[in-house]
């Protein structure tokens, strides 16, 4: 049984991994474009304004995906932060609320990507007429993946707590004061989020989201 097990989380490790990876670069590769469209060198002269993973890749991140991806209900993990530096824009505070929101706008295009990939697919290769085959359940797990891990990474990303993207747009929406105070929360924002993730508190909040996102996905292309 324990080997049949592992072999599952094996398999679900490698069908999450394209997605995934694509997902947290897109991510950050998006922060990066749109803080450099307003002004911003700083991404693109550091060389983190590509598809190219080795720059973007954190330890810790990658460490969390393998975890969730073992044990959990859903697959989380994240690449190192795209440094912004929101004095070259002409207003800072909208500045910063457009870049945090083009990492999870980038995983929702993503997902529908996914999405139009998997219809292309069923289209041209019907399932019936290959059940059972190794390598096509493969590849249709790692479309629907993608889906769901990308709109994972988009609402999670959306909780509004820094230093998420979700805490830097609610800062952008307080008052200056108010803003410079829940901008604090960002030095024990990390252990926050573990203990929520721990606590499963964030999969209650954020997994209808999810399902009802990936559902209407599917949905509107006949795949559900």
């Amino acid at each position: 049984m324990f080997d049949l097990d592992m072999s599952m989380q094996v398999r679900r490790l490698a069908v999450a991994f394209v997605p995934m990876l694509l997902g947290i670069v897109c991510h950050e590769v998006a922060h990066g474009w749109a803080a450099w469209r307003q002004g911003d060198p700083t991404a693109r002269s550091l060389g983190r304004l590509t598809l190219n993973p080795a720059p973007h890749i954190d330890p810790m991140g990658g460490l969390m995906f393998v975890l969730t991806s073992l044990m959990g209900p859903f697959i989380i993990g994240w690449a190192k932060p795209v440094p912004v530096n929101p004095r070259w824009f002409a207003n800072p505070r909208r500045g910063m609320m457009l870049v945090s929101l083009a990492g999870p706008g980038a995983n929702v295009v993503l997902a529908v990507a996914f999405g139009l990939v998997l219809k292309l697919f069923v289209m041209l290769l019907p399932p019936m007429q290959w059940q059972g085959d190794g390598t096509y359940d493969f590849f249709m797990n790692m479309l629907i993946t993608g889906v769901w891990v990308n709109f994972t990474l988009a609402w999670f990303n959306m909780l509004p707590l820094p230093p998420l993207d979700g805490g830097h747009v609610v800062a952008g929406l307080l008052p200056s004061r108010l803003a410079w105070r829940y901008e604090q929360l960002e030095r024990y924002g990390f252990v926050i989020i573990i203990l929520l993730l721990a606590s499963g508190i964030v999969g209650r909040v954020i997994y209808p989201l999810i399902q009802g996102s990936v559902y209407m996905v599917l949905w509107s292309l006949g795949l559900a």
